[in-house]
């Protein structure tokens, strides 16, 4: 890929107009040009002739495959911090014996470095948006403003069914909102995040539900992860999670539920009729061994947005939305034992148009009009050779390492594989992480 008339180093420094010329679009050679605004303002074959002596800056695609950028709908972006400290446990195990305690250590500072590196690697691998739930969240914005992508940004809130840890979770959330408001940054926005049934009371459950209805924003929140999840609620409500959470307020049009797996028929039309997206998070399902693939066809049959996400990187252990692309629609063929479930284009859907229509930024597409989140995927490269079918390469045949661009609102933010500052957040994230390490260790 080469990039023309400027040196190299200009384009990353704010939003520019741009001409990408020599790129393939739905099977199509095209280019596109990009306006100052950071939005799709000519997309074809004659775009390079019309909006040549407009662009600051040409990029040659010499081939690639343009899309939009893909949606990450479940993660724990610090996390990252995590990735390999626990693997291979049960999951309560790993939970209460790994995960919790080394989180009870984490400052403000950990998750600042933990966000800027797991956008670091979203941007590597062609993610330019993800819904993420953690802590300290403030420190998470900073580092999704300075990282340049699109983030919905819960806080955990998670009251174990105490009154005064309720409140303060509460309070956490609202200055949450608060501070991403002051911020008005059109890319990131906040949502509402109850942890689980297991860890919010319905108490929390219905607050949550009404904050969001009362700011209009999101719902974050993991639904039937296990079956224990859902046996533990038949026990003590004598209603499936799905249900009981719905009693809540907590279905709407705007939650984004992950995991999903363990949602019977008449949860998933319930799930559907309330207009929820699921987010499936195939391989930290599998790796915690829950035992049950979230159940694709009835959701979708249902009417439910069906997206996908990662999970965090303590339980993945990467953010490749790619590696999860294919693994979801494996997991899906294999266990339902039907080789034409999550066929390759509606895979590729969810991490775009779905994952744009859950969290709420643009329309997952390349058209006029759109925000100018694109990705451009090398053709030069084995995976991609031969391309007898670009979206059946593209699922089943690439990692996020054959993405060679990312812009997201016309900014961009890596070029032939060059991101401005990437030594830097190595080497915090690496020293932040072993500091909490230590911390926790000599508690």
């Amino acid at each position: 890929m080469k990039t023309d008339g400027s040196i190299m180093t200009d384009i990353f420094d704010a939003k520019q107009s741009l001409l990408i010329t020599n790129v393939i679009a739905e099977g199509k050679p095209v280019d596109i040009f990009v306006d100052e605004a950071g939005t799709i303002a000519g997309i074809g074959e004659k775009v390079r002739a019309q909006y040549k002596g407009d662009a600051e800056f040409m990029i040659d695609g010499d081939g690639a495959i343009a899309l939009p950028g893909l949606a990450n709908t479940h993660t724990h972006s610090a996390m990252s911090l995590l990735r390999g400290y626990a693997d291979d446990m049960v999951l309560q195990d790993w939970l209460a014996q790994k995960i919790w305690p080394l989180e009870a250590h984490l400052t403000g500072d950990d998750v600042y470095w933990g966000t800027r590196l797991a956008c670091l690697e979203m941007i590597r691998t062609g993610t330019t948006a993800f819904n993420d739930m953690y802590f300290f969240m403030e420190d998470a914005a900073r580092a999704t403003d300075e990282a340049g992508i699109r983030a919905a940004l819960s806080y955990g809130f998670i009251d174990l069914f105490s009154e005064e840890k309720r409140e303060n979770e509460c309070r956490a959330t609202e200055r949450l909102g608060t501070h991403i408001r002051a911020m008005k940054n059109p890319r990131i926005k906040m949502a509402v995040g109850p942890h689980a049934i297991y860890t919010v009371s319905p108490e929390g459950l219905r607050w949550c539900a009404e904050y969001a209805a009362e700011q209009k924003v999101g719902i974050h929140i993991h639904l039937s992860e296990t079956e224990k999840e859902v046996n533990d609620c038949l026990a003590l409500h004598h209603k499936r999670p799905a249900a009981f959470i719905d009693d809540c307020g907590i279905l709407t049009p705007h939650t984004i539920a992950a995991h999903c797996c363990w949602l019977n028929d008449a949860e998933c039309a319930l799930v559907g009729k309330r207009g929820v997206s699921v987010s499936h998070n195939p391989a930290s399902n599998m790796k915690l061994a829950t035992h049950r693939a979230m159940p694709y066809r009835e959701l979708a049959n249902a009417g439910a947005n069906v997206c996908i996400g990662t999970d965090g990187c303590a339980s993945n252990n990467n953010l490749d939305l790619f590696e999860e692309i294919k693994t979801a629609a494996l997991l899906q063929k294999f266990f339902w034992n039907d080789p034409t479930v999550l066929a390759a284009p509606d895979a590729l859907a969810m991490a775009t148009i779905a994952g744009a229509r859950a969290l709420g930024f643009g329309t997952g597409t390349l058209a006029v009009g759109a925000p100018a989140d694109i990705i451009l995927v090398a053709t030069r490269t084995a995976c991609n050779t031969p391309l007898h079918n670009a979206t059946s390469n593209l699922v089943y045949s690439c990692n996020g390492g054959a993405v060679e661009t990312t812009i997201c609102d016309g900014k961009v933010l890596m070029l032939n594989h060059e991101i401005p500052g990437e030594d830097e957040i190595l080497t915090g994230a690496a020293r932040a992480a072993g500091a909490l390490v230590k911390r926790a260790l000599a508690a």
